[in-house]
């Protein structure tokens, strides 16, 4: 016997299926129902270059062969399209928020932090291709955007080759726009402070469109939509678009509290570390800086100054509240350089997550 006899069989070689390509979710958290499979029929509208509109059902797509799959309705012949002469493929049955089991008011799409306007410069020449979309996702192959529609419980799914445009632009969100307006300066925001006392009470809707809560489409059919003298931030937290939480933030700017855009504003991390970050989570709250005897905190609502004030860690300081949102809070949060003694092994995330107040 040869050793090549004694030797183990070679093992038999097994092609692995290809991963099944999806259609890519929406780029950011949301709870929503399951999409329709890729291989099953589904209702489309088809843009062509020369600007018609064709409705049909899509049957399937191939992205690395760049065709099309879709038929003009459920008994005409399939036929396949090359993308190339597709301007914009919409997929008419909409990813829609999950419904939830205690019948609540199911989750809204984020817009004011996510939807934008989009306009792509036509690869013909001709006309740009335009919408809003709450998120994107590009691939070598195109564009897939995500279209808010019914009140922003519902997507619509887009896909825009990538032989249709040349370049594409989206705008600022709604929480971009407010942002701008955020105080990033340490005196800016003594100046707020020092004027604090003096401003006119906002109305409720303009004070959420300051911190970026809502779009102006949002409000406006919230204000339509309100039942009788139902006030408008209790209609829109009836209708799943902001929090309770955030209306009182919102109200806490509409009595004149400053907003701090954390992302800007010059932390000083030796006053940050001033409260150990186990209480920093637990207050959702960050000291930003010392002026004389006080100390600026920013924090989601103003009442948990009260609670800061007794606390040994910010002792003798005067704790002085300003506004941030408590997502920001968060970032900022994670953000600093925290050394072993300060940060205390702490989770951020679990810690604002495991509390609604």
């Amino acid at each position: 016997m040869s050793d090549l006899d004694s030797l183990p069989p070679f093992p038999e070689l097994i092609d692995e299926p290809e991963e099944r390509w999806q259609w890519p979710a929406p780029p950011f958290d949301w709870q929503h129902g399951p999409a329709p499979d890729i291989g099953v029929a589904q209702p489309c509208r088809i843009e062509t270059p020369s600007g018609s509109l064709v409705e049909g059902e899509m049957l399937g797509i191939d992205l690395r062969a760049r065709t099309l799959q879709y038929r003009t309705g459920a008994q005409g012949t399939p036929l396949t399209l090359p993308l190339a002469r597709v301007r914009r493929l919409t997929l008419a049955t909409p990813l829609r928020a999950q419904a939830l089991r205690d019948g609540g008011t199911p989750e809204r799409v984020p817009a004011a932090e996510h939807e934008r306007s989009y306009c792509l410069a036509s690869a013909d020449g001709g006309s740009p291709i335009t919408g809003r979309s709450a998120g994107r996702v590009e691939t070598p192959e195109g564009l897939f955007l995500f279209t808010p529609i019914h009140d922003h419980d519902a997507l619509l799914r887009v896909f825009v080759p990538r032989t249709a445009y040349t370049s594409c632009e989206f705008g600022p969100t709604a929480h971009d726009t407010a942002a701008e307006r955020w105080i990033a300066t340490p005196a800016e925001l003594l100046g707020a402070i020092a004027r604090q006392q003096h401003l006119p009470v906002l109305p409720i809707g303009q004070s959420l469109l300051d911190l970026g809560l809502v779009t102006p489409e949002q409000l406006q059919r919230a204000l339509t939509n309100k039942k009788g003298d139902e006030p408008v931030g209790e209609a829109l937290v009836r209708s799943g678009v902001i929090t309770q939480g955030d209306l009182h933030t919102a109200i806490a700017h509409k009595m004149g509290y400053p907003l701090v855009d954390l992302s800007r504003f010059p932390i000083d991390p030796a006053v940050a570390h001033k409260l150990p970050l186990r209480l920093a989570v637990k207050h959702r709250s960050l000291p930003i800086m010392i002026d004389k005897e006080r100390v600026i905190v920013a924090m989601d609502r103003p009442q948990r100054a009260v609670d800061l004030q007794s606390l040994y860690a910010l002792a003798p300081l005067r704790v002085v509240p300003v506004l941030a949102p408590k997502s920001r809070v968060l970032l900022a949060l994670s953000g600093l350089p925290h050394h072993d003694g300060w940060s205390d092994n702490v989770s951020i995330r679990a810690g604002f997550d495991s509390t609604s107040s």
